[in-house]
């Protein structure tokens, strides 16, 4: 396994650690979580704590896959692991926020269908030996959640301090981008999907 598949193999498995962190129950063992004030605005330690494991996360995204294109280390394993080591991190902390009732589950479930037939997509294409790599509008999507997901656990600062939910704007965007691209996959698998044999 080379060093690009390596560095998505921790981004992995980082996530059923920051699930773990996140929903862990403190209260119920008498940890008490620190709670910071910014204005009025309440920034628990976990959500830090989760937030930096989630960049670290994230900077392995980017890490990858310039190590896979300057040192032309591309492989069909890691064509196959980056997106899913993608979806399960941002996924997760779309599904722990709506079970918290800090988001809406509508966009999560939207996003989840979306990735569902993308991978039905990739599957139809890969029986006729074709792999279909993340397009430019499936990066702009992964990007858009990533942020979304940083603002949402930062409780949308700075912008709450304002009052404008750009964390709330950036997850309907992220939403909107994900169906598009969804599209794009659809189209350029389509062949496969419509053959008659």
């Amino acid at each position: 396994m080379n060093i690009p598949n390596r560095f998505t193999l921790f981004r992995i498995i980082l996530v059923p650690i920051i699930v773990f962190v996140y929903l862990f129950p403190y209260a119920q063992y008498g940890i008490d979580i620190k709670q910071f004030y910014i204005g009025e605005v309440r920034l628990s330690l976990i959500n830090i704590i989760v937030l930096v494991l989630y960049i670290i996360a994230a900077l392995t995204d980017a890490i990858d896959g310039h190590i896979a294109r300057s040192r032309n280390m591309i492989t069909t394993l890691g064509k196959f692991l980056d997106p899913i080591a993608d979806k399960m991190l941002t996924t997760t902390m779309f599904l722990l926020f709506a079970s918290r009732g800090i988001i809406s589950v509508v966009p999560v479930i939207i996003m989840v269908i979306r990735d569902i037939i993308v991978d039905g997509c990739r599957m139809m294409a890969s029986n006729n030996g074709k792999v279909i790599a993340a397009g430019t509008l499936g990066k702009a999507k992964t990007v858009l959640q990533m942020v979304a997901i940083a603002l949402i656990l930062l409780n949308n600062l700075p912008f709450e301090l304002f009052q404008i939910p750009v964390s709330e704007v950036m997850l309907w965007f992220a939403t909107f981008t994900s169906i598009v691209s969804g599209v794009q996959y659809f189209n350029q698998s389509k062949e496969d999907i419509l053959e008659s044999k």
